[in-house]
């Protein structure tokens, strides 16, 4: 019987599928292979390439397991779900203005990867995929802590709608949202636009928040 892949989707549902309403979550640190970049990410070449590397890299190390070599401590998993975090240098952050992005993608890794297997998926791609380069890739460490999140359901443009259900549920609760003062608009994405229904996307949507002392 062939071992049942663990799926970080279905045993953390918490930090995955959350409700259509806001919740105050404390999210634990993990690792990412991450990219960074800057600009609209539609028709973006950057951020076409950024996705592509992660996707690469993280199913180098998933198939390591054909390695006659495998990491210590491999285990079946399904490959967590793209993500992606954003932001601005200075003011607020808009939805509309687009050309002053920053942006770093990213992709959860198992507790069995660590800077060396990172190294060797790396030289690995380069070799299988001469034309991909995963010099500006890096693992990191990724600790948000307190957020707010919600499900938001439909295309990306409507996502002010759910950030406004977000931000009245930080009101009472005496929470301040830290995206625009450090914090990062926080995105993960559960369905494929090329494949689901504009009206059908699932997008968690997290912002890190402090509690507000009187």
């Amino acid at each position: 019987m062939s071992e049942k892949a663990f799926d970080y989707k279905k045993e953390y549902k918490d930090l995955y599928l959350p409700k259509d309403k806001p919740v105050l979550i404390e999210v634990p640190p993990m690792n990412f292979i991450m990219a960074d970049g800057s600009g609209d990410p539609n028709g973006n070449p950057d951020f076409q390439r950024a996705v592509e590397l992660l996707y690469g890299l993280s199913y180098t190390i998933k198939m390591s397991k054909m390695k006659s070599k495998h990491p210590e401590g491999y285990f079946e998993y399904v490959v967590p779900p793209l993500e992606g975090l954003w932001w601005i240098d200075e003011g607020g952050f808009s939805f509309e203005k687009r050309e002053n992005w920053k942006w770093t993608l990213m992709i959860r890794q198992p507790e069995f990867v660590d800077a060396a297997v990172f190294h060797w998926a790396c030289e690995g791609l380069r070799k299988k995929k001469p034309e991909l380069s995963p010099d500006k890739l890096r693992f990191q460490a990724f600790d948000e802590g307190l957020c707010v999140q919600i499900m938001h359901i439909g295309p990306y443009d409507t996502e002010p709608e759910s950030i406004d259900k977000m931000a009245a549920f930080m009101k009472p609760e005496g929470l301040r949202d830290r995206v625009g003062t450090g914090g990062k608009h926080h995105e993960i994405y559960l369905s494929d636009p090329r494949k689901s229904k504009t009206e059908n996307i699932k997008t968690v949507l997290r912002h890190p928040v402090t509690r507000i002392l009187f």
